[in-house]
């Protein structure tokens, strides 16, 4: 039988690059003592006041269908939070709605790009990112994040990989995996670029609300004078601890909103009423989990750093904002994906290997910050053995 071409872009770019993730959790269900450091899923649990204000919208009828731009009450919250927050007005005719953040990138790139063109994007790369953009047959052009830059995407090194079929800067700030956040003067230089060049900027802004304390956040939004090539996608799924309920937005152009729309109610028609209630009340103020959750988490990146740094030739890269820290194994000369193999086989810790993020990360792995610190620090403690181990073996 026949397939759609979109299905051999994709193959090996979905469930594949988390099969250390999804071994741990069948060795977890039978009863075996892994301590899980893959996926980022807060650790604390959704905010009760938003659970009862999505609850109460359940109960009062809000189970309907929608509309394909979102709820007028969650665009109008959008609209005012980040007029608030860039400084400059944001209209409801610049936000759009859709489930999860990973929904509205996925359209994001169906509105802009197609077979043949370009998506300069930054290597490591969240694990999703590849399919994304092949999917819509547009091909990635890794640009390379280098550990000495602070991991963050320097524009000379775009301006390197700049081609006439190049049609968007993707950005991820606060990055995952890397934690590594931009800065204006990042931006600024970035965006001017892309202007050179007549590109889009795309940004995954998703960690805003996780920057660690003195790091300050800035957003191609910041820039009035980029406002046409600027889009923004993020959710509340990091921010509120709520990834199961899958609400996302975008913020970008007039134009380009119109554009997506079409498509927004092609695949979607809309989400849900009492969802939408819920995500209203949570953007319309600051998170009341997100600075507990910045507290654990460089507590815990701060814990492995103390704990692995300069441990058996580990080195720990910390990071700057985000639920993640980087470990880099290269001195054990195994790659990324061996080593966290061996160490989920040996001392039943899960790790993502480097390899998932992109190819600049050969020989790290990503160690996820959502664990108690008991287990952080038993994990370290079991990476420490395991190390030194391999390292007397050889």
């Amino acid at each position: 039988m026949r397939y759609a071409p979109v299905t051999e872009r994709l193959a090996g770019l979905g469930g594949a690059k988390w099969e250390i993730h999804a071994l741990a959790r069948r060795m977890k269900a039978a009863g075996e003592d892994v301590i899980e450091l893959t996926i980022g899923e807060p650790d604390v649990p959704t905010p009760a006041a938003l659970m009862e204000t999505a609850h109460a919208a359940m109960v009062a009828g809000r189970t309907g269908y929608s509309n394909g731009r979102g709820e007028p009450a969650l665009v109008a919250a959008l609209a005012a939070r980040y007029s608030a927050r860039r400084g400059r007005p944001i209209g409801k005719d610049q936000v759009m709605c859709l489930p999860g953040t990973q929904t509205t990138l996925y359209a994001i790139l169906q509105t802009l790009v197609s077979e043949g063109d370009e998506v300069l994007l930054g290597d490591p790369m969240y694990a999703t990112y590849e399919g994304l953009i092949r999917a819509t047959g547009a091909a990635v052009i890794p640009v390379p994040l280098r550990p000495e830059a602070g991991f963050r995407i320097q524009a000379a090194d775009v301006a390197a990989r700049i081609t006439p079929r190049a049609r968007i800067l993707f950005l991820n700030s606060p990055h995952n995996p890397t934690g590594a956040v931009l800065t204006k003067d990042d931006l600024v230089a970035l965006c001017a670029l892309a202007a050179a060049h007549d590109l889009w900027v795309l940004c995954d802004e998703v960690y805003e609300d996780l920057c660690f304390p003195g790091v300050p956040f800035a957003s191609p939004l910041d820039l009035p004078d980029h406002a046409e090539r600027v889009i923004i996608a993020s959710s509340i799924s990091k921010s509120h601890a709520a990834p199961g309920f899958r609400s996302g937005w975008c913020i970008g152009p007039a134009e380009f909103c119109a554009r997506l729309l079409p498509l927004s109610e092609t695949m979607l028609f809309g989400s849900q009423p009492f969802i939408a209630d819920m995500t209203a009340a949570a953007v319309a103020a600051p998170s009341p989990v997100a600075a507990e959750m910045m507290d654990h988490f460089q507590r815990r990146a701060i814990l492995i750093r103390d704990r692995l740094d300069g441990v058996a030739g580990l080195r720990v890269h910390m990071p700057q904002a985000g639920m993640f820290a980087l470990l880099d194994i290269r001195a054990s000369g195994l790659s990324g994906d061996a080593f966290a193999r061996a160490l989920l086989a040996d001392a039943k810790v899960a790790t993502m290997p480097g390899e998932s993020f992109g190819t600049a990360l050969a020989g790290w792995l990503r160690l996820s910050l959502t664990q108690p610190d008991d287990r952080i620090g038993d994990a370290c403690s079991r990476i420490a053995a395991f190390a030194e181990a391999r390292r007397m073996a050889a």
